[in-house]
């Protein structure tokens, strides 16, 4: 009887260890950092994911303020990338609250794609936009000039 206990215990610590290993392992420090998209904008908002930061962390970098990690088994951060960010590639630091290991990874910074907003009519007609214009009042030149011609006739006979 003694015997079947002593085996019981060592199957249920066995057991329980063998649960909380993959706990302790998640917290090794940050792994598997990815970033979307690899190329951002400036201005816009790059999205971060890592795993082993399982009490979460943070994320830094030049190129935008510090982000939080969320926690789990992969965590998510989102940042926004500074307006005035000189384009170029940029690293960021991926830290976990729990660990003082820090994982790195590279992205791009492109130059910012601003709307020609509140110019107020200064940006002028493209030759495009000109060739255009021209045709369609060339055409209703013609159209208007075909439909006095046909009145006329059917004018007089009648």
């Amino acid at each position: 009887m003694r015997a079947s206990r002593a085996c019981a215990a060592t199957a249920l610590a066995c057991v329980a260890v063998g649960l909380t290993a993959p706990t302790a392992a998640a917290t090794n420090g940050p792994s598997d950092v990815t970033v979307n998209p690899y190329s951002v904008h400036q201005g816009s908002t790059i999205s971060i994911a890592a795993t082993g930061c399982g009490h979460g962390g943070t994320v830094t970098s030049n190129a935008f303020p510090q982000a939080s990690l969320s926690a789990g088994s992969k965590g998510y951060a989102s940042a926004r990338i500074n307006n005035h960010a000189t384009p170029g590639h940029y690293n960021l630091a991926v830290k976990c609250n729990d660990n003082a290991m820090v994982a790195t990874h590279q992205f791009t910074v492109l130059a910012g794609r601003g709307a020609h907003g509140g110019l107020g009519g200064s940006v002028g007609p493209s030759d495009t936009d000109v060739a255009v214009g021209a045709g369609l009042v060339a055409s209703a030149a013609l159209g208007g000039a075909i439909f006095v011609a046909r009145r006329r006739t059917t004018g007089g006979k009648a």
